[in-house]
Formats: structure tokens, C-alpha cells, sequence
């Protein structure tokens, strides 16, 4: 068996579901009379969806009894739901399918490591659920990213060690995970916001896979 194993974030590494989770929190804050800005939804990258509620009724100002808290939670995600509901694969972000391909031709274990609690649904519509031998999400996990703990287990489920283990994110919570697991860092998107990551691209097109040989050459112990 490979001893390097590939771990991918989801929102903004595979598909862009970013823009929906942005739509349905600032729906969210323009009910609760505010708005919420493309800059401020900066601060929810690679965050649980409990942290961003709290992010967010901080910008808002807005205090709120637990169950407010929890029906405020529900009722973004039922809002979030109905944008994902009309995926398809036009939505996977340029050459993921490529990467993925290459990898498992070539037998590499394949996890996916996402606060999301949406990942499979949305892995299905897509059309990429089979590629992943393991799916670790916000169902699985106690610990937000920064906190090594979701590519720790997804690192656990394949088998691999955690150095020997390379991921794909586009958050700096992310990367500082993936370094934190003692894993190789590749941070997909602005350089100066993932400057922490061990190598930089901004999409998946700036990949070849000569450098996925060279990296699983040099990771391979």
C-alpha cells in the first residue's frame, strides 16, 4: 500500500459552496437588520457553523437566548440546503476531477477532511463521492480548524501517517491544522492569506503532476 495519503478540503478546494454559505448567513443578518460583508465572511473560512453564528451576532451586535441560537442555526442551514439542492458537476472547481483522477489510478488513499456537515450530499451531487475512501466532516469531529483534529482521524481512517499525509485547503484555520497534524500544507488560493502553507497555487489548473510525483517521492519515507 501507498504510504502517502491525500487529504482535501471541500468548500473552495473541490466546489465553490463558499458563495452559498455566504448567501445564506447574510440572509441571515439582513432578518436580523444588519448586513454582513464579503469581508467580514473572510473570518468564517474553514469555521464550524456554531463559531460563524457567534461571529456573526457579534458583528450584528445581536444578543440571543440558546434557543434563538439553535433555531438561528437550523434555519441557516435549511436556507444553505436549498442553494446546494441544485449542484451539479459544473460546480467542481477547475481540473479537482483531473487531480483526482491521477490519484486514484494510482491507488493513493484519498480522504476528505471539512467542518462542512453537508460534504456527502454535496460529494454526490457532483459526482466525486467515490473518489474518497474515508469522508471525516463536521459530523465527525469535536474540534474546530485551527485544531488538528478532523485530518488527524481523516489521517487514522487511511491508514497513513500523519507526516506522511499532504492536504488541500483554501483557509489559513486549514492550513494551520494541516501543519499543526505535522502534515504537508498545500494552500489553494490568495498566497499572502495561506502564506503559512508549505507550497501555494491558486487553483488546481497551476498543479501538474510532475510536482504531485516529486512530492509523493520526497514524502515517501
Amino acid at each position: 500500500m501507498n504510504e502517502t495519503g491525500f487529504i482535501f478540503d471541500l468548500d473552495g478546494v473541490i466546489v465553490d459552496t463558499a458563495k452559498y454559505h455566504y448567501l445564506a448567513w447574510k440572509n441571515l443578518a439582513n432578518e436580523l437588520g444588519f448586513e454582513f460583508t464579503d469581508e467580514q465572511n473572510e473570518l468564517f473560512k474553514g469555521v464550524s457553523r456554531k463559531r460563524c453564528l457567534e461571529i456573526l451576532l457579534d458583528i450584528g451586535q445581536v444578543k440571543s437566548t440558546q434557543k434563538q441560537f439553535d433555531t438561528w442555526m437550523v434555519e441557516k442551514n435549511e436556507d444553505y440546503l436549498k442553494y446546494i439542492e441544485k449542484m451539479d458537476e459544473t460546480e467542481i472547481l477547475p481540473d479537482v476531477p483531473k487531480i483526482l483522477q491521477y490519484l486514484k489510478e494510482r491507488n493513493f488513499p484519498i480522504a476528505l477532511g471539512s467542518a462542512s456537515k453537508n460534504a456527502i450530499p454535496i460529494l454526490e451531487k457532483v459526482n466525486l463521492l467515490s473518489y474518497f475512501n474515508t469522508i471525516v466532516d463536521g459530523n465527525n469531529v469535536t474540534k474546530a480548524k485551527p485544531d488538528p483534529e478532523v485530518f488527524l482521524i481523516a489521517a487514522d481512517q487511511l491508514g497513513v501517517e500523519p507526516e506522511n499525509c499532504i492536504v488541500f485547503e483554501d483557509a489559513q484555520a486549514g492550513i494551520q491544522a494541516a501543519n499543526a497534524a505535522n502534515m504537508i500544507s498545500i494552500g489553494i488560493g490568495d498566497a499572502e492569506i495561506l502564506s503559512e502553507a508549505d507550497y501555494n497555487f491558486n487553483d488546481f489548473t497551476e498543479i501538474d503532476l510532475e510536482f504531485l510525483e516529486g512530492l509523493v517521492n520526497k514524502n515517501l519515507k
